[in-house]
C-alpha cells in the first residue's frame, strides 16, 4: 500500500462495535487498486459521542463515512440533507462531507436486493418475514417492496417499537420494479413469539436483520434448530451478517435444504455505490469482492 502523507484523505466507517467490520479491508483494496491517495479507517463511536464525532470528522476533513450499528437511524437528525430514499427508509448508511454539512443516503436497499433481482421467482407470490425492526430492517422492507413482494411481515420483541415501526411506513410511497408509479409500502408487524406458527408458509423469504449470530456470538441463531423443520417448502434464508460465513442460521437453513444467502454481496454492492459517491469514479467491484472473500478465507 502506498505511503500515507500529508495529502492523504480519509474515509471511514462509524459504528459501535466496529472491530468486526470488513469494510476497511474491502475499501482499502479498492483504493490501492486505483492508486488513490486515500485511506478508509474504522471509527468506534458510541451513541453519546456521535454528534461530537461528526463535528470532529468535519474539522479534520474526512471525505465520507459508512454508518453501521447502532447509528443508522440516530444519525439522520444530525445531517443537513438526506436523499429521498433515505428519508423514506428512515435510515442512513452512507454520509459525505459538504461545505454546508454532512449529507446522507441509503445504499443498503440496493445492496440487499442485488442477490435477489436475478432470481427467476414470482416475488408477488413470495411472503417475506423480516427478523428485527432496526435500521437494517428498514432497508430490507424497502428492498422487498421494490421487488414487488406482496406480503411483508416484520417480527420484533417490543410492542411499542413494532407499533412505531409500522406507523412510520404509513405515508411512505416507493416505486416497484417495472412500475414507475410509487405505491404505498404496506407491512404487518408481529411479536417474535408468533414466528413459530408463521414460518410454515411456503415460498417464504426469511431475512435476519438482527445481530444474532454475528461474531463473536457465533453459536446463536434467530431461528432455532427445532423450528427449522417447520419452514415451508421453497423458502429462502437470507442473513445480512457476513461474519462468520456461514452463520449458524444459514448452516441450519442449508441442512434444511433451503437456499441460503449471506451478507457478503450486500456488503460489496452497497460499498461500491458508496465508493462512487465519495470518489466520483467507478468502483472496482470485482477487486472488492475478491479481497473480501479472500479475507474470509474462501475461494472467490
Amino acid at each position: 500500500m502506498s505511503q500515507i502523507t500529508g495529502t492523504t484523505k480519509l474515509l471511514g466507517v462509524i459504528g459501535n462495535p466496529i472491530a468486526h467490520s470488513l469494510s476497511p479491508v474491502m475499501h482499502n483494496a479498492a483504493i490501492e487498486s486505483l492508486g488513490l491517495d486515500y485511506r478508509y479507517v474504522p471509527f468506534s463511536v458510541t451513541p453519546a459521542h456521535l454528534a461530537t464525532a461528526l463535528d470532529g470528522f468535519a474539522a479534520i476533513g474526512v471525505v465520507g463515512c459508512s454508518v453501521t450499528i447502532p447509528h443508522k437511524q440516530t444519525i439522520v437528525p444530525l445531517l443537513t440533507e438526506i436523499t429521498p430514499l433515505a428519508k423514506a427508509v428512515g435510515a442512513v448508511n452512507t454520509i459525505w462531507n459538504t461545505p454546508t454539512g454532512w449529507q446522507g443516503t441509503n445504499t443498503d436497499v440496493a445492496g440487499f436486493v442485488s442477490p435477489l433481482v436475478a432470481m427467476k421467482r414470482d416475488w408477488a407470490q413470495t411472503t417475506v418475514a423480516v427478523l428485527g425492526n432496526g435500521g437494517a430492517a428498514r432497508a430490507v422492507v424497502a428492498g422487498c417492496h421494490q421487488l414487488g413482494c406482496g406480503n411483508i411481515h416484520v417480527f420484533g420483541r417490543d410492542v411499542a417499537k413494532l407499533a412505531e415501526f409500522k406507523s412510520s411506513w404509513q405515508d411512505i410511497r416507493l416505486t416497484v420494479d417495472g412500475d414507475d408509479s410509487p405505491r404505498s409500502v404496506t407491512i404487518q408487524t408481529h411479536l417474535w413469539d408468533e414466528l413459530a406458527t408463521f414460518i410454515s408458509q411456503a415460498n417464504l423469504l426469511l431475512v435476519n436483520s438482527t445481530p444474532i449470530g454475528m461474531y463473536p456470538d457465533v453459536e446463536n441463531s434467530p431461528i432455532s434448530a427445532q423450528m427449522m423443520p417447520e419452514i415451508g417448502a421453497g423458502s429462502i434464508a437470507y442473513d445480512l451478517i457476513y461474519t462468520p460465513r456461514p452463520t449458524k442460521f444459514l448452516q441450519l437453513a442449508t441442512a434444511r435444504g433451503m437456499m441460503a444467502i449471506d451478507g457478503v454481496e450486500m456488503l460489496v454492492q452497497q460499498g461500491a455505490i458508496a465508493f462512487e459517491l465519495w470518489l466520483q469514479q467507478a468502483a472496482p467491484i470485482d477487486i472488492m469482492r475478491q479481497t473480501l472473500l479472500q479475507h474470509l478465507q474462501l475461494d472467490p
